[in-house]
């Protein structure tokens, strides 16, 4: 089955069925306690849009325990960057509709949360088909570590996944029922 069509039925059934639910915190706490007991890192989130699984919970959790939060700024050259931001802060809305940052630091997260469509075991990703995360991922790991976390419903889970050398593993997937390492 293609790309395209294993996207429009992922996003039909999550919209239909399972919008509005959310990663719990100590799930994601578990995770970063793992990879960075004590250290205050800089974690990069998403603005959920399109009945994607909630990250903003998590978000401002982390920024009540003092970690540093960011989100994603599209550019006109269909790139992205993580802009520094708090709760406290307002958002302005991008021409797609997606809340983002007034741009004003630009940092590069340790930890990404990363929203799909679709996943496999091998932990690869079926996002929207724009390769805004994949590219993003791919620049960052050219000089740094970052640890990758998909953020995704279990019903998202496929047997295998369609995928080109653009396409980035993720690290980790977290589903509202596994962590799958």
């Amino acid at each position: 089955m293609s790309k395209e069509i294993l996207r429009k039925k992922l996003i039909d059934l999550r919209k239909n069925y399972f919008a509005g639910q959310k990663i719990s915190f100590p799930k994601f706490e578990k995770i970063l306690n793992k990879f960075y007991l004590k250290k205050k890192i800089f974690i990069g989130g998403y603005f959920p849009i399109n009945s994607e699984i909630g990250c903003l919970e998590v978000l401002e959790e982390l920024e009540k325990n003092k970690f540093k939060i960011s989100l994603p700024v599209v550019k006109k050259n269909n790139s992205m960057d993580f802009y520094d931001w708090s709760f406290q802060e307002p958002l302005k809305v991008n021409k797609r509709g997606i809340p983002e940052p007034n741009r004003k630091k630009k940092v590069f997260p340790d930890v990404l949360i990363v929203p799909l469509v679709g996943f496999d075991k091998n932990k690869f990703r079926l996002g929207y088909g724009g390769g805004y995360y994949d590219r993003y991922i791919n620049k960052v790991l050219n000089f740094k570590k970052v640890l990758t976390v998909g953020f995704a419903f279990s019903f998202q889970e496929l047997k295998s996944i369609p995928i080109n050398k653009f396409d980035q593993k993720l690290d980790i997937i977290l589903t509202d029922k596994k962590i799958i390492k």
